[in-house]
């Protein structure tokens, strides 16, 4: 599994107030193009974002269903984007000071990503998940200036 962190300049609080809003999702996560709904129970454990993924006009609709949660802590994800495959995205947060530390744990669990060797699949998803960290610190920061 690769695992990425980056300390943002907020409260786990208002980390979690940006993770809790699904409609603010394709500010941060790479690839994600659209929302296009986000149940209303959303982040409750069986609630989905209805999102899409690529670039237009070639755009994928899929979900991100939550699998796991514990309030204002953790976000356990399986996301969608076939037919290129699923993947678990494990989402925590640490307070560390003024900052808190926001831990995202992702691998392929179904699809064509669990054909390329572990390491590379690592490496590629480390690298996303190093930018959506940066953008997510953009939002949340940025909020609670």
């Amino acid at each position: 599994m690769s695992t990425t962190s980056r300390p943002i300049a907020a409260t786990p609080e208002q980390v979690w107030e940006v993770l809790s809003d699904g409609w603010l999702y394709p500010l941060f996560v790479v690839g994600a193009a659209r929302m296009r709904d986000v149940d209303e129970s959303w982040p409750a454990v069986g609630s989905r974002l209805h999102h899409s993924v690529g670039s237009w006009p070639l755009l994928i609709d899929d979900t991100t269903e939550v699998l796991e949660i514990e309030e204002g802590r953790r976000l356990l994800l399986l996301a969608r984007g076939w037919p290129a495959g699923q993947a678990h995205v494990d989402i925590s947060l640490q307070p560390s000071g003024d900052t808190t530390v926001v831990t995202m744990v992702e691998d392929a669990t179904a699809g064509p990503g669990l054909l390329m060797p572990k390491p590379l699949r690592d490496a590629q998803l480390h690298l996303r998940n190093v930018e959506a960290l940066r953008r997510l610190a953009f939002v949340v920061e940025g909020r609670t200036r």
